[in-house]
């Protein structure tokens, strides 16, 4: 007979607070543990003996299932001192484990046929066999790629949007050979999906995935528990029901006391010996726990109510969760995604907003509006970082309150008395979000050096060369006149990498801060002498003598940035003079529209014309990207500014390597070749790109937004150091910019985007796989197609419910053409 592991150790941190008071498993669906669903499935496919590996609260499921014989199974308990992984868990029981055994989450609602999943793993004599699933949003889990015959091509565990190559993930149910325990080390933390399965995915035929049919749903989120709840009252999963009279889609367990006026709209799931009092209204989805009270016309609406609560009369739930022993008193009101927590009082006429969260043991005063939640809260976003850091409606989303649970967030995975710049733009908002920020890193025990307002290139230099452990920009957007972006890099001045970005994540919505005694709260450093460092620094890296011998004249546009005063006096001391158009002048801040931009533009290639400049240039407020046009008043496209620098570049270093996002033109390629240099390509995104520009031997690194890296000066993207670069290899290989352009190959590329739900993406990017076959490109923001001299990629947005298409061809109309056709296939593949 067939063993099983049941994992069932998990703390559930983002499920709090209905995970304060117990362990994730414990969850109830439809009135029963999650973990006693999955007891139920393993017995229906002949698994009954059981071995539950246990850590957080292990006593609470103990004192429930006991040694398992109530429930139809026999139970060994593994209880784990500090966590050791899935991996380690099982390892610590190998002792009895003979032969193939199943192992299982024990937080997960699903009624996937386990013995299909044993006898395809049989069949194949696999050494491990996964289960697979296919789900709306893969970010949470391992997504996996097999071929036809059921091998396993490639997996990442907890991808970004950027990187989902499917929809098909894994479940966490494993069939196992105990061979596969031999290479497990004993008694350390190890992991199945980030150690054991990648050493085993080279071995033809040892790591096999099964796609399974049925439901599975792990339990991970609020949402998801809500969306499992109504699942299986709906009856989208196959579980056990208690034994109840059920008409209607209504499902009575137990001798409830129900008036003959109660109004309920299935599919509702009412528990035993409840009591439902005249004028009581119930909408489905929605669940009532065991021996709860509804008084008169108290109405609940798409909610879950746990076992012994009272609502009061006229109380009203909507699409909320209100967990044990929880009295919601008469006329008080709880709204949309509010989570009430064990044992909560909720007095008269109080409401409680939407997404507010209450911890255990709390009493709301009567009539109070609770609006930010008790003790700790959450906030309803998808994730907490997009592509440019954290960013939201000032003041709306992006709050002083928010802003310091950010630096405390932030804090937290960061060594005590470590250092943490932090830089502003010169806007109103960014100083108020910048304060709130300082406010939250010394609770941690982390050290602010406030380097007031400089352009962020100053900002990353002043972290790489100082010592710190990170540093953090606060800008108002340079796409929403109304938002503020709050980026955060790490001891290099590089943007975060997503690991660290999920810590913090973690942190942040469980709000699991760290808070130092009195004696370890950071100081606040007020940084002097920042411009002059990075100035000086500036003016070692560059050909001083060939750019003032060229008596160059600029026109620049500051965009009313910082980097106006910095960027002034470093050309002051290469003696290049310059006409300068909206440098700062105080608080206020542009955000340009495309017309404004090209308004702009064109006033810009007249100026420069007019006064005879040998450059004109646009740079964007924090002095990161440019739009440069040429001494004949020519606009330079993006890629063609980037191919011009690249070829200067390698000319002036004699070959090198040029690093560039993957959609980049072909005739890159070719262009630095010529030269002795070659092209690396890789992800589009900023940190993909200065991570990339760190290594041996690159020239420059840059992207189609105007932005450069020179790695040799550690400040990122930074505008200054590439119009001086820029000028200095024109000086040095005498040649005009319009040269430079004009003799470049030619290229055509289209970018079309394409509306896609966010629960379809992940079916699309498995779809899309799967027609392009092989592995996926891991420099690749989504998926390339190569087709001869024709190639496609697409990608979806990390912040929108869209895809990116990037077409190269032969021709405009050809490049048109070739993306209009991925578009069709996109939409084909939602439908």
């Amino acid at each position: 007979m067939m063993k099983a592991v049941v994992m069932a150790g998990g703390e559930g941190t983002r499920l709090r607070p209905l995970t304060v008071e117990r362990p994730k498993p414990m969850v109830p669906i439809a009135n029963r543990p999650v973990l006693e669903h999955v007891l139920a499935l393993l017995r229906r496919h002949d698994v009954t003996e059981v071995i539950i590996t246990l850590q957080y609260m292990a006593s609470v499921i103990q004192d429930y299932f006991g040694d398992g014989g109530d429930f139809g199974v026999k139970i060994h308990y593994s209880v784990e001192d500090v966590p050791l992984g899935t991996a380690g868990s099982v390892k610590a029981v190998e002792s009895l484990l003979d032969e193939p055994f199943l192992v299982i989450s024990g937080d997960a609602l699903t009624d996937i046929d386990l013995t299909a999943a044993v006898d395809f793993h049989h069949q194949r004599k696999a050494l491990a066999t996964l289960v697979l699933s296919r789900v709306s949003n893969p970010l949470e889990y391992g997504v996996v790629i097999t071929d036809d015959e059921g091998r396993i091509r490639q997996f990442l565990e907890k991808p970004s949007w950027g990187e989902v190559f499917s929809d098909t993930v894994n479940t966490g149910i494993y069939v196992l050979d105990p061979r596969v325990l031999a290479e497990i080390p004993a008694g350390q933390s190890v992991d199945f999906s980030r150690e054991v399965f990648p050493a085993l995915l080279n071995e033809k035929g040892r790591l096999l995935g099964h796609i399974a049919d049925g439901y599975w749903c792990d339990v991970g989120s609020l949402a998801d528990y809500m969306r499992a709840s109504a699942d299986a009252l709906h009856g989208r999963v196959r579980i056990e029901r208690p034994e109840a009279s059920q008409s209607d889609g209504v499902l009575l367990a137990g001798d409830a006391q129900i008036a003959e006026d109660v109004r309920i709209y299935g599919p509702v799931l009412v528990g035993r010996d409840c009591r439902l009092a005249s004028g009581v209204t119930i909408y489905g989805p929605s669940v009532i726990g065991d021996y709860c009270v509804l008084d008169a016309r108290a109405t609940v609406d798409r909610s879950v109510v746990w076992s012994n609560c009272y609502l009061g009369e006229g109380a009203t739930l909507q699409g909320a969760i209100v967990c044990k022993q929880c009295s919601v008193k008469r006329r008080s009101i709880v709204f949309e995604g509010a989570v009430i927590g064990d044992r909560c009082t909720i007095n008269e006429g109080a409401i409680v907003r939407a997404d507010v969260r209450v911890w255990p043991g709390k009493e709301i005063e009567a009539g109070a509006t609770v609006s930010t939640s008790l003790i700790w809260g959450a906030r309803g976003r998808r994730s907490l970082f997009g592509r440019s850091g954290i960013g939201g409606l000032a003041n709306v989303e992006i709050t002083p309150e928010f802003a310091a649970k950010v630096g405390a967030a932030y804090g937290a995975t960061l060594p005590r008395g470590a250092a943490v710049t932090i830089n502003r733009d010169l806007s109103r908002a960014a100083r108020m979000i910048k304060r709130a920020l300082i406010s939250g890193l010394p609770s941690a025990g982390i050290n602010v050096v406030d380097i007031e307002a400089v352009p962020l290139p100053v900002a990353r230099f002043e972290t790489a060369s100082s010592g710190a452990r990170g540093g953090i920009h606060v800008r108002l957007s340079p796409v929403d006149a109304q938002g503020v972006d709050i980026k955060l890099f790490d001891a290099r001045g590089v943007n975060l990498d997503r690991n660290t970005e999920r810590k913090i994540e973690n942190i942040f919505f469980r709000e699991d801060f760290r808070r130092v005694p009195l004696d370890e709260i950071g100081a606040i450093i007020d940084a002097v002498g920042v411009a002059e460092r990075y100035t000086d620094a500036f003016l070692r890296q560059v050909n001083a003598e060939a750019v003032e011998r060229a008596h160059f004249k600029i026109v620049l546009d500051f965009a009313e940035g910082t980097a106006s005063q910095v960027f002034s006096s470093i050309l002051e001391r290469l003696e290049v003079p310059r006409v300068s158009l909206n440098a700062a002048t105080g608080e206020r801040h542009r955000v340009r529209t495309a017309q404004e931009l090209r308004n702009d533009l064109r006033q810009l290639a007249l100026i420069t014309t007019t006064v005879r400049a040998n450059l004109g240039v646009v740079m964007n407020n924090d002095g990161t990207r440019i739009v440069l046009v040429d001494e004949r008043g020519n606009v330079v496209p993006e890629f063609s500014a980037l191919a011009a620098a690249a070829l200067l570049a390698v000319r002036a270093r004699g070959g090198g390597t040029v690093i560039v996002p993957a959609h980049a033109p072909r005739m890159l390629d070719e262009l630095v070749g010529r030269h002795g240099g070659q092209v690396v390509r890789t992800r589009g995104s900023s940190q993909a790109l200065m991570i990339a520009a760190a290594r041996k031997g690159v020239v420059l690194a840059g992207d189609d937004r105007g932005g450069f890296v020179f790695p040799e000066f550690p400040s990122g993207f930074d505008c200054m150091i590439a119009i001086v670069k820029l000028l200095e290899f024109l000086a040095t290989q005498g040649v005009w910019l319009s040269e430079v352009v004009s003799g470049l190959p030619p290229y055509y590329l289209t970018a079309l985007d394409v509306p896609c739900p966010w629960d379809l993406k992940g079916r699309v990017m498995r779809a899309l796989n799967e027609r392009v076959g092989g592995t996926p490109t891991p420099s690749v923001d989504g998926v390339q197609f190569e087709l001869g001299e024709e190639w496609v990629i697409i990608s979806p947005d990390p912040d929108r419910p869209a895809f990116h298409i990037i077409a190269e061809s032969r021709s405009d109309e050809h490049a048109q053409a070739l993306a209009g056709r991925y578009v069709d296939l996109i939409r084909a593949f939602q439908s």
